[in-house]
């Protein structure tokens, strides 16, 4: 008896030890073979800083296609995995079918999507978003990539990969302190804030923003320069006017003392405006003054312009119905239509790239890292200038064989250590922040100043993402909000935009070939098994015990 009751109580006290050693500790095992729930470096940095509560809302709840139940499993289970880290990130999924109105107030716009069962098809709307709120700030995120996928299977596995980056982007935005500062340049012919409004009213969302005019320059260029280098990024957009020494120097040592810089610029003066409105136009070479510059960071910006048989559309009157005119959306190759470098975290899993009579970039040998962003088709025509560029030739006759300049390079990202244009000359001004080169700087230039122009419709800027003439959609957008999140990526966060998953997906034709047979496989068959294992058991069972 005494025996028996030591036991007891060996058992209690273990159980009691166990329970205790269970609560202390906590360790989750990632057994996939890409390591899918195995949180970055970079994440756990980012939700180390989370400090306070972070609430994530997830509107994957309810009924919704069976495919995409796999988003909705992945992202509890990678969330999961972020609590497990913190416990101040607190989880929630709700159902978006009585709150759609409300959500879609917030930005959260629903997503239609083609559900294919039993052989048919059908369509059903999905809100893929998560709300976050730390403090008194709020973020959403969206769970489906915009990129055109070929299927929806390929959208569903961009998303899972995009798990990652998504939730860790918005966290680190949302939980960081102190903003970086992005000045826009003005003072050399610049667009205007209203065609510039659809880009940077999303950097503005992330990051502090303000004008920055280089006219100061000419009365007290140490101050401009100094004022200039409390910026984390300058962005020049479509400079039409040349600029003088000091401004070149200025900018020069900006980028020595450390600040980013995306140029859009154009080497030619050829606007689609200017054509529409009088069926043609002179192409011309645009000098501002800046080939010495670009030519010290290692690329050259050409005054050829490029046609693309891969082109994006443009709306040109064709008849007429009556007294209206009869509109066609016809190829434009003085727009070429540029895919992304996939192996890039700026342009990967982006749309096309729509760009404006652009030119082509030369890159020059140096110590800098050159990394091509967008790239045209094969089938490209080199276009010199000055050169009259008429709309009617959109009606002429293509002939493939006169398209055979190969790929020509739009977008270029640099990153290195760059040497100041003015190592070795003499200096147009005397600053205390002269520095002869910049170390682990980067830069982008794109030979187009119109990529971050949106249109206008009835006053108001319309959707950089898309044409309002012919509803084309461009990644535009997404490209620019990438490059600038890249450029001031402090924590390495694009990276993860690289993060690739071996998702593996239902052959739907098979399933529903062989519906029967699997149907067969998982119901009928355990049943037929279970009531033949009763029959055997209770045959045995009476002639042992009849005896």
């Amino acid at each position: 008896m005494n025996k028996n009751i030591k036991y007891i109580a060996f058992l209690i006290v273990g159980l009691v030890v166990l329970n205790i050693a269970n609560q202390s500790f906590y360790k989750r095992f990632d057994l996939t073979a890409d390591q899918r729930y195995t949180l970055s470096e970079t994440t756990n940095n980012i939700i180390s800083n989370v400090d306070r509560n972070l609430f994530i809302t997830v509107y994957l709840e309810g009924e919704f296609p069976s495919e995409f139940k796999r988003l909705q499993v992945e992202t509890r289970q990678y969330l999961e995995e972020l609590a497990s880290e913190n416990s101040l990130i607190q989880i929630n999924f709700e159902n978006p079918d009585d709150q759609r109105e409300a959500l879609i107030k917030k930005r959260m716009m629903p997503s239609q999507l083609t559900v294919e069962e039993d052989g048919k098809l059908s369509e059903a709307i999905i809100f893929p978003w998560a709300a976050l709120s730390y403090g008194k700030k709020t973020t959403i995120v969206s769970l489906l990539p915009n990129a055109i996928m070929a299927s929806q299977e390929a959208q569903l596995t961009k998303a899972i990969e995009n798990l990652e980056y998504s939730f860790s982007n918005a966290i680190n935005s949302i939980s960081r302190n102190n903003e970086k500062k992005i000045g826009i340049i003005t003072g050399n012919g610049e667009l205007e804030d209203i065609y510039q409004y659809s880009f940077l009213s999303e950097v503005a969302k992330k990051y502090r923003l303000a004008k920055f005019t280089l006219d100061s320059v000419a009365i007290n260029p140490q101050q401009t320069l100094q004022d200039l280098t409390g910026l984390d990024l300058a962005i020049i957009a479509k400079p039409t006017q040349k600029f003088s020494e000091n401004e070149k120097f200025v900018l020069d040592q900006f980028i020595a003392n450390g600040g980013k810089t995306l140029w859009m610029i154009d080497n030619v003066q050829a606007d689609q405006d200017s054509l529409f409105n009088g069926g043609k136009m002179l192409a011309y070479p645009r000098d501002l003054n800046l080939t010495d510059l670009f030519f010290s960071y290692g690329i050259r910006v050409n005054t050829t312009l490029i046609k693309d048989l891969y082109a994006s559309k443009i709306p040109l009157a064709t008849g007429a119905s009556g007294n209206q005119p009869q509109f066609q959306n016809l190829d434009w190759y003085f727009h070429p239509l540029v895919g992304g470098n996939p192996n890039n975290p700026i342009t990967k899993n982006i749309s096309p790239v729509r760009l404006q009579f652009a030119n082509q970039i030369d890159t020059l040998k140096n110590n800098i890292k050159k990394t091509p962003l967008l790239v045209s088709s094969v089938l490209t025509q080199k276009v010199g200038t000055p050169t009259f560029i008429e709309l009617q030739s959109i009606a002429e006759e293509v002939v493939e064989t006169d398209y055979k300049d190969g790929n020509q390079l739009f977008a270029v990202l640099l990153e290195g250590n760059f040497n100041s244009a003015y190592k070795n000359r003499i200096k147009p001004f005397k600053t205390p922040l002269y520095k002869e080169n910049a170390t682990n700087n980067k830069m982008v230039f794109i030979a187009d100043g119109d990529v971050g122009k949106n249109q206008i419709l009835k006053g108001q800027p319309f959707d950089l993402a898309r044409d309002k003439w012919t509803n084309e959609q461009f990644g535009n957008k997404d490209f620019l909000l990438n490059t600038v999140d890249y450029l001031l990526d402090d924590a390495g966060l694009m990276n993860l935009r690289n993060k690739s998953l071996n998702i593996r997906m239902l052959d739907k034709q098979k399933a529903f070939k062989e519906r029967t047979f699997w149907q067969f496989l998982n119901v009928a068959l355990p049943l037929i098994l279970l009531f033949g294992f009763g029959i055997i058991f209770n045959y045995l069972r009476k002639k042992r015990y009849s005896k």
